[in-house]
């Protein structure tokens, strides 16, 4: 049993994708018991704009009651919704100032938009969220932009239908299966553990010599996919699959066709011999209308724990 309350936080920006993510973080706190931080950061120059006019108090004041505003127009169980919601604002540069907030009170996950003022999905995704993927230190989850229908956890994961992880057999691979297989499992929704082998060029020579090379390639990445997947609860039911081709389009592809609510993906690079696995997130960021966990190098949290012990109570009943 946790001593302390694991921490959601939620940064907005009053836009309608910061609403979704709202939503999203608030059925979560709620799930779990968790503390929901409600943030916001002020753009510095308005702030002195403000400051020097006279005309209102304090831009922060103004600001921490659009905040209160917006959560009780976004969250229809507000009242009976996270038992311990905090409002926050800060200033300066809004993925600093995400980061800055998240360590200062120990968040141990991250809930916000794909994009909220700027940024078109399909094309690139908002750069402040861009920004706190590439230096995030604890999981995030980037919402898409329709506001969850339902209002628990428990009745989204219900249309979650399966998750995907996708795995470059790395070191970071077990903490991703370790993560995506405590979800499964709290969920009660299958696993796809998905590992896609990127086409290489094969000389005309080295096939003449090892004529099964490719076969024994896509033979050695099963195997090896099938060993990670005994990694998992035998409560979950896990489908390894070996795809080809380039793991963006695979995965975005795969998780439409399997109708996958969630996708878990790692934040790190593979190496020298492999896709660099935060360009492949950046990708199906752009692309997908699913939900994405994105975490960085294996980092146990007090989130992790919390869905771990869901799991096992879950199962338990």
């Amino acid at each position: 049993m946790p001593l302390t309350l694991p921490s959601v936080l939620c940064p907005v920006d009053f836009s309608e994708p910061s609403r979704s993510a709202l939503a999203y973080a608030a059925a979560i706190a709620d799930h779990f018991g968790a503390r929901l931080t409600v943030l916001s950061v002020d753009d510095p120059l308005l702030t002195e704009v403000a400051a020097s006019t006279g005309q209102i108090p304090s831009l922060a004041d103004v600001t921490l009651q659009e905040l209160e505003r917006f959560c009780r127009e976004t969250l229809t169980n507000y009242e009976s919704g996270p038992k311990k919601v905090e409002f926050r604002v800060t200033v300066g540069k809004p993925a600093v100032g995400i980061l800055r907030e998240a360590a200062a009170i120990r968040s141990d996950l991250i809930v916000l938009s794909a994009h909220g003022r700027s940024g078109l999905r399909k094309l690139f995704f908002g750069s402040t969220t861009e920004r706190v993927l590439r230096e995030t230190t604890i999981p995030v989850l980037v919402t898409p932009d329709a506001k969850p229908s339902s209002k628990s956890l428990s009745e989204i994961a219900s249309h979650i239908h399966r998750i995907i992880v996708p795995v470059d057999m790395t070191d970071a691979s077990p903490y991703q299966l370790k993560v995506s297989g405590g979800l499964a499992e709290a969920m009660s929704v299958p696993l796809i553990v998905a590992h896609v082998l990127e086409p290489i060029f094969v000389p005309y020579h080295v096939r003449l010599a090892i004529p099964g090379a490719e076969a024994a390639r896509r033979a050695e990445a099963e195997e090896t996919l099938s060993r990670l997947a005994t990694r998992i609860s035998p409560r979950v039911h896990v489908e390894p699959m070996v795809l080809t081709g380039e793991p963006s389009e695979e995965i975005v592809t795969l998780a439409k066709a399997r109708q996958a609510g969630l996708i878990v993906m790692g934040l790190h690079s593979s190496g020298l011999l492999g896709p660099r696995m935060g360009s492949v997130t950046y990708r199906v960021l752009c692309r997908t209308e699913a939900l994405v966990l994105a975490l960085p190098p294996g980092r146990d949290s007090q989130m992790t724990s919390t869905i771990e012990s869901s799991s096992t109570q879950a199962t338990a009943r």
